[in-house]
């Protein structure tokens, strides 16, 4: 499978409704890229697709405004028990185009390119170029440039860098003083909330048939087939509701909505405590709650080496979104995913 992750591989098994409508990430070939809310942009390579090169990925974050510097990581594939493990203290160094550029400072794998590395690897991959990571007993890591000028085009596109002087793919002799300055990200407040009433989870009963009715009548039958009179094929029986109070007269309404393959997503409801209920549904995505915050991670696939997340956080009115993310192309790099791409970051204070 040719993973072009969130875009297809999230559709498939999250509801419609669910799948991100952002125009990130973004991702050509052997590369994607991620900016946020704050114009912070993250562009991560890997191997090639195409062959059996083992795993290695390069990750390059550039915040937003003038004389901002690209940052480097890099991490060696260690998702696979076979993939080529590096003995302890092993010296590797990068290689382009058959030029050593220096020893790599990697612990356990993963470590920050130097700002010389990190130049020259942007240099090569505006072209044709062969980057390869070289350790003890010539192990060779490749990595592909393939998608990299595409990708790097589109985040200078986003940052306004595009005929700048410091653009990466379309230089001009335009100031970077013009660029699009930094955004300060959102700051939610949690508020505390009241206890839960006996009668709140008394109500998840005497009340279930009621609530249900008016959980469908405020949610597209295909986003919560659970709750829908015709059921869930892969749910014997609809699970129970949960209820959390939110405040003196509201209520956060919960339940499973729907299961995949390898995914799960639970829906989430703000609702009057007494009917009328009148729901307003957060998400039919979720994976957990503490009242305060709904949180939603899914796998890109089964074998679980990418995931896409979610942060939805109560401001005392409303959940709104403040977090979401992927870990970057599915291509066996870690466990859980090699590095954090936000789309979405905010400040939450509890």
């Amino acid at each position: 499978m040719r993973p072009l992750f969130l875009s297809v591989l999230l559709a498939v098994s999250l509801p419609a409704a669910a799948a991100p409508t952002s125009p990130f990430p973004f991702t050509h070939n052997d590369w994607t890229l991620s900016c946020d809310n704050t114009r912070t942009c993250r562009a991560a390579g890997y191997q090639s697709d195409e062959g059996d090169d083992p795993a290695v990925s390069v990750l390059l974050t550039r915040a937003a405004g003038p004389q901002q510097r690209v940052q480097g990581q890099l991490m060696l594939g260690q998702y696979d028990e076979d993939a080529p493990k590096l003995a302890p203290g092993a010296d590797v160094h990068l290689h382009i185009n058959g030029t050593d550029l220096g020893r790599l400072a990697l612990k356990e794998g993963t470590g920050a390119l130097t700002p010389a590395q990190t130049d020259a690897l942007l240099a090569a991959l505006t072209r044709t170029s062969r980057i390869e990571v070289v350790g003890g007993g010539n192990q060779r890591w490749t990595l592909s440039d393939s998608g990299a000028s595409a990708v790097l085009l589109k985040m200078d596109e986003f940052q306004g860098r595009l005929g700048t002087q410091g653009a990466l793919v379309r230089k001009g002799n335009g100031s970077e003083d013009k660029v699009l300055p930094a955004l300060a990200p959102p700051l939610v407040t949690l508020p505390k909330l009241p206890a839960t009433r006996p009668a709140d989870t008394a109500m998840a009963q005497t009340q279930a048939t009621a609530l249900r009715r008016a959980l469908r009548a405020a949610t597209p039958a295909d986003d919560c087939a659970a709750i829908s009179p015709e059921g869930h094929p892969m749910i014997d029986e609809p699970e129970e509701l949960t209820i959390t109070r939110l405040s003196s007269d509201k209520v956060l309404v919960s339940t499973l909505c729907w299961r995949a393959a390898y995914n799960e997503g639970y829906g989430f409801w703000v609702a009057n405590d007494k009917a009328p209920f009148n729901p307003v549904l957060v998400t039919t995505s979720g994976s957990d709650s503490d009242g305060r915050v709904i949180s939603a991670a899914h796998k890109g696939r089964g074998l679980g080496d990418c995931w896409h997340t979610t942060d939805w956080s109560w401001d005392g009115k409303r959940f709104v979104k403040t977090g979401e993310a992927t870990s970057g192309l599915c291509r066996l790099v870690a466990a859980g995913g090699a590095w954090d791409m936000p789309t979405v970051v905010s400040k939450v204070k509890p």
